[in-house]
């Protein structure tokens, strides 16, 4: 994820890493070009354009912005959502970090670690990676043939809160832990594994893909039937006004498409490595053991 100091107004105008403008500058370079050909071919009087009836036009561009304003709500919520389960997930992994202090401290060590574990399989779950685990091979209590598996397991995430779920309950069984103990820890592991429900629900339930070629489709018409219907008007001015505008609705439609996907790893999805990392190394603190380096955002400048 990208972040930036946004106190300097002046350094935002210039911002260019991390923004939405390198993935729309193709499509706003073709359009600055068509207004730049139709202003010179009229002014030079080689060929006058005819122009778009604006009461039709008007009504194309509210009607455009309103459905462009409803796609990047949804695109939001599904970023802001996917953003709040990681955050729970943070949240839990404290909670099982505190409440298993009633476990003896080789059942307490496994039990973190595996949380961890889960942690970095969720991440590539969904970002249908393969980021190494072998951190993980001495210390989760697998066998070779367990954590080997792991790698083409259906969800080995959740293979992992099975055996933590397993552990508990051989200690309630063996007498180590109370009935309240237990299902205490096993609210926590519950919870880890709703999170893991929430964001399979957004990794699989994309907006509907017909109505996104619409809008995107919709968005381009708009765009290049931009200067036609503002030359007559404008002038010389028309590429630069054409230009802003376009910028507008190009950049809201690659914005809406970026955020609809918060696990990916483009400029601005989730942090999940960061967030990962930070896991592990509060998770590690507790136990007090060596901890892993930081992963930091990206502090973006102007390039």
């Amino acid at each position: 994820m990208i972040i930036r100091d946004k106190s300097n107004s002046f350094a935002l105008l210039f911002a260019w890493h991390g923004t939405i403008l390198p993935k729309v500058l193709p499509a706003l370079s073709v359009v600055v070009l068509i207004s730049t050909i139709i202003v010179y071919l009229s002014s030079q009087h080689y060929f006058t354009f005819p122009a778009v009836p604006a009461i039709g036009f008007t009504v194309f561009g509210i009607i455009l912005s309103i459905f462009l304003s409803f796609r990047n709500t949804a695109c939001y919520d599904r970023w802001w959502e996917g953003r709040k389960l990681w955050g729970a997930l943070i949240a839990t992994s404290r909670h099982i970090s505190r409440d298993s202090h009633v476990l003896n401290d080789n059942e307490r060590r496994i039990m973190m670690y595996r949380v961890m574990l889960f942690t970095g399989l969720l991440r590539n779950r969904l970002r249908n990676s393969q980021q190494s685990i072998e951190y993980y091979r001495d210390k989760v209590n697998f066998n070779e043939q367990q954590f080997n598996a792991l790698s083409s397991h259906i969800n080995a995430s959740q293979y992992v809160l099975e055996e933590i779920q397993k552990s508990l309950v051989q200690s309630l069984k063996s007498g180590e832990i109370s009935d309240i103990i237990y299902q205490g820890l096993n609210h926590h592991i519950v919870e880890l594994g709703a999170i893991q429900a929430g964001c399979d629900r957004i990794l699989s339930t994309p907006l509907p893909y017909s109505y996104s070629v619409l809008l995107h489709r919709t968005v381009y018409c708009f765009c290049l039937i931009l200067p036609f219907s503002l030359e007559s008007s404008l002038g010389i001015w028309t590429p630069v006004i054409v230009s802003l505008i376009a910028y507008l609705f190009l950049g809201l439609d690659a914005l809406s498409a970026e955020l609809e996907e918060p696990f990916g790893l483009q400029d601005n999805d989730l942090p999940l490595d960061s967030i990962t990392r930070l896991i592990e190394r509060e998770m590690l603190s507790s136990l007090g053991e060596e901890l892993l380096e930081p992963i930091q955002l990206v502090k973006s400048n102007l390039t």
